[in-house]
């Protein structure tokens, strides 16, 4: 069961990594995100209905929702914005740098322990974004570093929904992120806003709903299966990914972009391995 949810989820991002792309030749990246969190917030409001109405958004924890998802929108907004400048399939690679970043706040801000299977994972995981970024060269495109930039919002943010979960639910903090990204994204989309055609209406649609099922999938795979069967099986997004920007747009990845992504891939693999047990102290 693990393998299809993971199917699902890897086919929803494959997509909307390609809507992004198709959205952002004629939309502003600013009327894509509200467009999403609008449509996204229609699609779940039947599951909150069924479970209280607007009881889902009581919280107690109000300042650290609005802080993480204006976080995520900025992320967000970086993520399609570096779809624009660079390969999706380079985006996706140094996307996967996120764990990397989580892992360093959370160790800062939550007290988690950090391991030296950790500490190697993040060596691992910045050789591997200089591979591909490459600063020596004198080239680097500004697309890799807001996608660097994305990556590493997408990381506070992870690490603040870690904190969230100790009291929020599941259904509250993804109710918060919409409502707040809505409410975030209303005024600057009000100055670009364009009426797009229906073939891009069609794949803003297809963006919010990607962006909503996908991270069930995702949820779902990780109830079947350990994070260290469903982490490796992500990064066929990599590969996958890559593939479509060469066979839609002609993109083509260079050997250092493949060996960054390698490098990255083996340090988020060493990050999942269980930290060991603290020895009993002598009674």
């Amino acid at each position: 069961m693990a393998a299809l949810w993971m199917a699902g989820w890897l086919s929803l991002m494959l997509i909307m990594a390609v809507a992004g792309r198709e959205t952002t030749r004629e939309l502003n990246v600013f009327q894509i995100m509200e467009v999403r969190s609008l449509v996204g917030f229609l699609l779940l409001s039947p599951i909150i209905y069924r479970v209280g109405g607007l009881k889902v958004l009581k919280t107690s924890r109000l300042p650290q929702h609005v802080g993480r998802n204006l976080v995520h929108y900025v992320a967000q907004l970086g993520w399609f914005f570096a779809l624009t400048l660079i390969p999706i399939g380079q985006v996706v690679a140094i996307e996967f740098t996120m764990p990397i970043w989580t892992a360093l706040l959370a160790a800062s801000f939550l007290s988690e322990r950090m391991t030296p299977w950790k500490i190697t994972a993040i060596v691992l995981g910045l050789v591997g974004v200089i591979m591909i970024v490459r600063p020596a060269t004198g080239e680097i495109n500004p697309g890799q570093l807001i996608a660097l930039g994305a990556a590493m919002g997408f990381g506070v943010s992870m690490a603040l929904v870690k904190s969230l979960t100790r009291t929020e639910s599941a259904l509250s903090i993804l109710s918060w992120m919409l409502v707040v990204q809505s409410v975030a994204g209303f005024v600057p989309t009000l100055f670009v806003w364009t009426w797009p055609s229906v073939y891009v209406w069609a794949w803003v649609g297809v963006i919010a709903i990607c962006g909503t099922f996908s991270h069930y999938c995702l949820a779902s795979a990780m109830r079947y299966a350990d994070a260290t069967i469903v982490v490796p099986m992500d990064f066929l997004r990599v590969p996958l990914t890559a593939t479509a920007g060469w066979l839609l747009y002609s993109e083509r990845l260079d050997a250092w972009t493949v060996l960054g992504a390698a490098l990255i891939l083996f340090g988020n693999l060493l990050n999942l391995k269980p930290a060991s047990p603290v020895p009993a102290r002598a009674q």
